[in-house]
């Protein structure tokens, strides 16, 4: 599944395509949300934004299709008037003159207002954004510190929407050998400076992730600038301690870690 700064690179994509523009074309695959096809027409779309890997179309007359992508959905973009060919089960046709999007395959789709959108199950379970840039590295020290996390080993607690929206498997193993910490810890049993240490990696690594990966530099392969320090490196050494880094399974997910100083 996508993680967080996937999710928000697509936006931005999405984005950058339709945003502003009146919508000349809608559709929708299921049939609860056929009757918002001719409302949509002639509006625009106002923004579109991600709550951890939930993306959120605004409209200019208020309603937000809300969807989720989770295993196998994923947004294009296509010249306006052409019909790509494609095996996916198309959900979603936002069309504007030139720009048209497209969701395939996901199955998680909604249209809200302002306030169903404020009570939707999932975005009232999901934590705060990890791409939110008002979000604080004290702010996510006091999350870990809270009654409702600081048990919660850092194995399954990483991969826990309602912790940190965003976070992923990739990112869980590349934060926690940035934080020299071995998955079995728990926020209550770090000193100060470890907690620091880790805070800070919460927010950075899906930072830089979201602003590198997948970027090109010079003749270096796609997604160089964001290289993988311990993920699907097992067997290999470490770039810290020279270890070897070794693989095994927490929460039914491959992980990566270094013995040596993820300790």
């Amino acid at each position: 599944m996508p993680e967080g700064p996937e999710i928000r690179r697509a936006a931005d994509k999405l984005e950058k395509a339709i945003k502003g523009k009146t919508l000349t074309d809608v559709w929708f695959a299921f049939p609860q949300l056929k009757t918002y096809e001719s409302s949509l027409i002639g509006e625009r779309v106002e923004a579109i934004e991600t709550r951890g890997k939930a993306i959120l179309t605004h409209f200019s007359n208020g309603l937000i299709l809300y969807s989720h992508n989770q295993l196998y959905g994923v947004w294009r973009v296509i010249k306006s008037g052409t019909e790509p060919q494609s095996n996916r089960i198309l959900r979603v046709r936002l069309a504007a003159e030139d720009k048209t999007l497209l969701l395939y395959s996901a199955s998680d789709i909604e249209l809200l207002t302002q306030d169903t959108l404020a009570a939707h199950p999932f975005l009232l379970r999901v934590g705060p954004d990890v791409l939110d840039m008002t979000l604080t590295v004290e702010e996510v020290k006091a999350r870990l510190l809270s009654p409702r996390f600081r048990r919660r080993q850092f194995s399954g607690l990483l991969l826990d929407q309602a912790f940190l929206a965003g976070l992923g498997n990739y990112l869980r193993v590349e934060i926690l050998w940035h934080a020299g910490l071995a998955p079995q810890h728990k926020a209550q049993d770090l000193d100060e400076a470890q907690l620091d240490k880790l805070a800070e990696a919460l927010l950075a690594i899906p930072r830089l992730s979201y602003q590198t990966r997948g970027v090109a530099k010079e003749n270096k392969h796609h997604g160089a600038l964001f290289s993988f320090k311990v993920f699907h490196r097992a067997g290999k050494p470490c770039e810290r301690c020279g270890g070897i880094i070794e693989k095994t399974s927490l929460s039914s997910r491959p992980f990566y870690w270094c013995p040596g100083c993820q300790t």
